[in-house]
């Protein structure tokens, strides 16, 4: 019996991006968040340090806690398991974790952070912990599919559930450090104006309303889907 063929078009085209449920995307943000949690915990509690007090020491604990975590939980959620197995999704993120350091930091001396000596260790930590946030999850489900990269970070549209779960935090990351950098310049003589402080609260403040708002948006998808059926 032949089937209609409208209907299989339509559940060709709405299939690719529809990999990854819901529910497990936001299991994935809450062990995100939980691990970027337990590492502001580990360095307060356990060696007495924050941002306020030593921002590179306390950005190295968050990559270094935060980056397994990430990694392994975004690799399963690539597209095409059949062909591509977990350690190679593992792998790319591990790439894609260096490079995105790389593209953030230039970004940001870009943007005026301060370049020197003194302030490199503090960049190199930052601009990891921010690969992670935006460059990682990308790299680790989508490796290097131009395509992909550029719906998400480019047009800015996000399809299916796990564009979602990558597009709206990194933008969020990105839009709140832009936001944390406009006290650096101010004459308030604050300490938590240096470099990078307040970009880095910005940013995990940003990343955070990213995660919620790709939740929110996805609810709202669901019900207008529910409505149309």
């Amino acid at each position: 019996m032949m089937k209609p063929m409208g209907a299989s078009t339509a559940r060709n085209v709405s299939t690719p991006y529809e990999f990854v449920s819901a529910p497990k995307a936001f299991g994935a943000h809450l062990i995100c968040s939980l691990g970027l949690a337990a590492a502001l915990f580990i360095a307060h509690n356990i060696y007495s340090t924050n941002l306020m007090s030593n921002p590179s020491d306390t950005l190295r604990l968050i990559w270094l806690i935060e980056s397994p975590i990430v990694i392994c939980i975004y690799s399963l959620f690539r597209p095409n398991p059949e062909e591509c197995e977990y350690w190679k999704a593992v792998g790319r993120g591990l790439l894609g974790l260096p490079a995105g350091a790389v593209i953030n930091a230039l970004g940001a001396i870009a943007l005026g952070a301060p370049v020197g000596i003194h302030h490199l260790p503090k960049t190199i930590n930052w601009s990891l912990m921010m690969s992670l946030f935006t460059f990682v999850p990308a790299a680790s489900v989508f490796g290097s599919s131009w395509t992909d990269w550029q719906r998400i970070f480019g047009y800015t549209k996000p399809v299916g559930v796990a564009d979602h779960i990558i597009c709206l935090p990194a933008h969020g990351a990105i839009i709140g450090a832009w936001f944390g950098a406009w006290p650096m310049p101010l004459d308030w003589e604050r300490p938590w104006q240096e470099w990078p402080i307040c970009v880095s609260y910005g940013s995990i403040f940003g990343y955070l309303i990213g995660m919620a708002a790709s939740h929110i948006s996805l609810l709202a998808r669901g019900c207008q889907r529910i409505k149309r059926e």
